[in-house]
C-alpha cells in the first residue's frame, strides 16, 4: 500500500505530456484475439490496468512482446477461452475479451464478474443482446460461472442497441468482423477510443462504414491479418490536466492534444467554468502537433444561464461531455465564483466522493446520488482522505494542490490503475507531491 503526501499552495508551471488513451488500449489490445498474425500497438499507457489486460492475454496463449511503449501481440496459440477470472474480476477492460474469444474461438467462460471502478450498476445486458443476435447464447450457473456459446460462425445482424454504450460497442465491432455478411450496427457509442478500433479492424481487413457515427455497418471477413495501430492521446487525462491549470497559479501547457477533442471539454471548462486556454502548433509535441496553453492567474466565475439562472452541468456519450472528466469539473467548480448544478446522469455512484471535498472545506450540497449544488469559491484545507476510484482519486490529487497544508491521499493503487506515474508528471511542474509506502 502506499500514500501520496501532497502539500498544497505551490505555483504550478510548465509542459506536461499525455499519455495514451487507456480506453482505447483495451479493445485494441482484445483486437489482437481475432487474428493468427501480429498486431503492433504504440504509444500504450504504462499503467496498471493495462498490465493486467497483458497478463490475462498470456494466460490465453498469446504471446507479449515489449520495448518502451511498443507492443506486439501474436494470438497463434490460444488454447482456452476462459481468461483468469482472479484478474478478470479486476479490470473493467477485461469485458473486451467476450467478442474476439466468441468470434475466434466459438466460446467465452468465466467465473465471476468484471472489475472496474465502483461508480454505480454497470450492466452488461447490452453486450448479451448484440451477441444473440448474431447468433450465441449464454448461460449463468448458480456458482457464478458465466458462458457464451456459438455453435458456428457468428451471423451479421441488423442491431439496435438498447443504450450506447462504449465497451458494447466494441464488443459488437470485434465479433461483427469475423461474423458472416454485413452487420449493421445502431444507436452505437462513437467516442474517440470506439472510433480508433475501428480504424485497426479497418487496418486488419474488416471494411467498416460510418465511423464516428452513431451507425456502423461491418463488413465481416473469413479471417484478419496482422496490423499496426498508434493509440492516441488520453483527452480524459487532459481534462485533468485543464483542471490542474485552471485552480492552480501559473502557466500550464499540455502537449500532444488533439484539438477536435477539447471541443466537448471546452464547453464545460471555458463556456460554463470561466476557463481561459488556447490551442498552439508546436512541433516538439510530436504525437499531434499541437499543446494547449492555460494562461497564469485564471480568474474562475461561472457564468449563469439567460436571465440569471443557475447554470447546469451534466455528462452523456459523446460528443457531450464525459462523466470520466466530472469528478475533475466538480473540484473545478469549488473554485470558481458562482452556483452551478451539477448533474451526473450515467452513474449514480460517481458524486460519491464529494463528502471528502465537504470535509476540505468545499461549499457543496447534495441534492441526490445524481446530482449536487457547488457554490464557489472555498478554500480548501488539507485532510486525510482515500481514492475511492481513479477519476475520484485525481480530483482529489488536484483539490489537495489547491488546499492549504498537507493532504494525505490513501489507496492511490486506484490512481495509478488510471494514470500514468501521475506523481512524476505533477512534480515536474512544480508540484509537492510524494510517494510514500504506508
Amino acid at each position: 500500500m502506499a500514500l501520496f503526501v501532497i502539500q498544497g499552495g505551490h505555483r504550478i508551471e510548465g509542459t506536461v505530456g499525455i499519455s495514451g488513451n487507456k480506453n482505447a488500449a483495451f479493445p485494441l489490445i482484445a483486437a489482437s484475439l481475432l487474428t493468427d498474425e501480429t498486431v503492433t500497438l504504440e504509444n500504450l499507457p504504462d499503467i496498471d490496468d493495462v498490465h493486467t489486460m497483458l497478463v490475462i492475454l498470456q494466460g490465453l496463449g498469446v504471446s507479449v512482446g515489449k520495448e518502451g511503449d511498443c507492443l506486439t501481440l501474436r494470438a497463434d496459440a490460444i488454447h482456452t477461452s476462459a481468461p483468469d477470472a482472479r484478474l478478470f474480476g479486476r479490470i473493467r477492460g477485461g469485458l473486451n475479451l467476450m467478442g474476439p474469444l466468441l468470434a475466434r474461438q466459438g466460446a467465452f467462460r468465466v467465473e465471476g464478474a468484471a472489475g472496474g471502478d465502483d461508480i454505480g450498476r454497470r450492466r452488461i445486458d447490452t453486450h448479451l443482446l448484440v451477441f444473440d443476435q448474431l447468433g450465441a447464447s449464454f448461460s449463468r450457473s448458480g456458482d457464478g460461472r458465466f458462458e457464451l456459446t456459438a455453435p458456428g460462425r457468428l451471423r451479421g445482424a441488423d442491431i439496435l442497441l438498447d443504450e450506447a454504450s462504449v465497451t458494447a460497442t466494441q464488443n459488437a465491432l470485434m465479433a461483427a468482423s469475423l461474423a458472416q455478411g454485413v452487420t449493421v450496427l445502431r444507436n452505437t457509442a462513437s467516442e474517440p477510443h470506439v472510433q480508433e478500433l475501428c480504424r485497426l479492424l479497418v487496418a486488419m481487413g474488416c471494411p467498416i462504414e460510418g465511423i464516428g457515427s452513431n451507425t456502423l455497418i461491418v463488413h465481416g471477413q473469413e479471417r484478419l491479418h496482422g496490423a499496426q495501430a498508434t493509440i492516441g492521446p488520453d483527452y480524459m487525462e487532459v481534462g485533468s490536466f485543464i483542471g490542474l491549470g485552471a485552480i492552480t497559479r501559473g502557466e500550464l501547457r499540455i502537449a500532444n492534444v488533439v484539438p477536435d477533442h477539447l471541443r466537448v471539454l471546452e464547453m464545460v471548462f471555458c463556456q460554463r467554468l470561466g476557463v481561459r486556454m488556447h490551442l498552439q502548433e508546436d512541433a516538439q509535441a510530436t504525437l499531434t502537433g499541437y499543446t494547449l496553453v492555460l494562461p497564469d492567474q485564471q480568474e474562475l466565475r461561472i457564468r449563469p444561464d439567460f436571465g440569471g439562472a443557475i447554470p447546469k452541468i451534466d455528462d452523456a456519450p459523446w460528443p457531450a461531455f464525459p462523466p470520466d472528466v466530472m469528478s475533475i469539473a466538480v473540484v473545478v467548480a469549488t473554485q470558481a465564483e458562482g452556483t452551478v448544478l451539477v448533474h451526473e446522469k450515467m452513474f449514480e455512484s460517481r458524486l460519491y466522493f464529494v463528502d471528502k471535498l465537504v470535509n476540505m472545506g468545499a461549499q457543496i450540497i447534495v441534492c441526490d446520488p445524481h446530482r449536487v449544488v457547488v457554490v464557489g469559491p472555498a478554500q480548501l484545507v488539507s485532510q486525510e482522505v482515500s481514492s475511492p476510484d481513479i477519476r475520484a482519486g485525481m480530483a482529489l490529487v488536484l483539490a489537495a494542490l489547491s488546499a492549504e497544508g498537507q493532504t494525505i491521499i490513501g489507496n492511490i493503487e486506484q490512481i495509478d490503475r488510471g494514470y500514468q506515474r501521475v506523481d512524476e508528471k505533477l512534480r515536474a511542474v512544480g508540484a509537492q507531491i510524494e510517494r510514500v509506502d504506508s
